[in-house]
């Protein structure tokens, strides 16, 4: 990923993706916000003042060039649920359920929220559709970037070998340990491949989340996949995370629009 910055304000894009999108996970800088949700906050149910949240949430679109009425956002609930919009989010209109969004409008800006979860953003270049994916251990498990992928595929007509993924900051597999319950549905999940993605150490058990959603994408058929690698615990002075601040924290955002 490349970083940028206006200002303050700092946030990475994935360079392999194509010039003709607009695509940006932000880092936790350059906002309003004071401590714990320091600074640039776009989190509205983590206790942080809602005023402060839409500056927040302005000043990041306003980095990209984009207009706060254009956004779509969903309640993300760690399921498989995906949204297929065409307009944006009226405030007065209560957010869907769900844990992917698409579209092939230019004129609509995705957004989520992350604070270790995995960001995982979709373009299909030759059917010129955008989405965007929330994957933490649930998640991962049930198959949200599976059924991102499909519904690409069943609503829009994209060949997965066309499109184009990024998976963004997130905690890292160095800092992820999970209980035998996690270790269970990941076996369940992932068959002989587990193996690859628990790592046993010190008597403790640690989950790669990157590398599970990249096999993801790969048994779903993409093949051009990017991959951040910025943890988000390692980097807690750039990244909010649930994990390194015990749940009192605030909310990055990761964006993406067709141009």
């Amino acid at each position: 990923m490349l970083s940028q910055g206006r200002d303050e304000l700092r946030y990475y894009q994935f360079d392999s993706f194509d010039h003709g999108l607009c695509q940006a996970v932000f880092t936790r800088r350059g906002g309003v916000s004071p401590e714990p949700w320091a600074s640039l906050n776009l989190g509205g149910t983590v206790g942080d003042d809602s005023q402060r949240v839409r500056e927040n949430r302005r000043r990041a679109l306003a980095a990209l060039g984009r207009d706060p009425g254009t956004v779509y956002d969903v309640w993300q609930v760690h399921g498989v649920e995906v949204a297929i919009t065409r307009a944006p989010r009226q405030p007065e209109t209560p957010h869907l359920q769900a844990d992917a969004i698409l579209t092939d409008q230019p004129g609509l800006t995705l957004m989520m929220r992350f604070a270790d979860c995995v960001p995982v953003l979709l373009h299909d270049p030759a059917r010129k559709v955008a989405g965007i994916a929330h994957a933490g251990w649930l998640g991962t498990v049930r198959g949200v970037v599976l059924a991102t992928v499909e519904a690409m595929r069943s609503q829009f007509d994209s060949n997965p070998a066309d499109l184009l993924a990024g998976i963004g900051p997130s905690i890292g597999p160095d800092h992820y340990e999970v209980g035998a319950e996690v270790v269970l549905q990941v076996r369940q999940a992932f068959g002989a491949d587990a193996s690859s993605l628990l790592v046993g150490r010190g008597g403790r058990m640690f989950f790669d989340l990157w590398a599970a959603n990249r096999l993801q994408l790969e048994r779903a058929g993409v093949t051009h996949i990017e991959t951040a690698g910025l943890c988000t615990v390692c980097h807690n002075d750039d990244w909010f995370s649930h994990r390194a601040e015990h749940g009192r924290t605030g909310r990055f955002g990761a964006v993406i629009a067709l141009t």
